[in-house]
């Protein structure tokens, strides 16, 4: 399986929160110890997701788009509804925690 590398910042937040459908934003770094750990997890939870849009997000001191949602921990992903953030998980540990955040992603009601 490839690893995605974190890409640097491509979409401003105004994009993201026009965003449809189901987004993980995956904020963190290529050299963060606590991203390389997270990611055979975070692969393996977002995998089997149809339709989910997973973006690495490179972040860092003076990344507007990390700063904008109070990134301060990497790994951290935040799942997005229609741009609106419904969950947040920070440095996963367990596939359980990944898979609770991915059930609120589904349609109220």
């Amino acid at each position: 399986m490839t690893v995605v590398p974190y890409a640097p910042e491509t979409l401003a937040r105004d994009a993201i929160d026009q965003l449809a459908g189901l987004t993980v934003l995956d904020f963190g770094t290529n050299w963060c110890g606590h991203c390389q750990r997270a990611q055979p997890l975070v692969d393996a939870a977002l995998a089997p997701q149809s339709g989910l849009r997973h973006i690495k997000v490179e972040d860092g001191s003076g990344r507007p788009l990390g700063r904008s949602f109070g990134v301060k921990l990497w790994p951290t992903l935040v799942f997005l509804r229609d741009g609106t953030e419904v969950a947040r998980v920070v440095r996963p540990t367990d596939g359980e925690t990944l898979d609770s955040a991915l059930a609120q992603l589904a349609p109220a009601g």
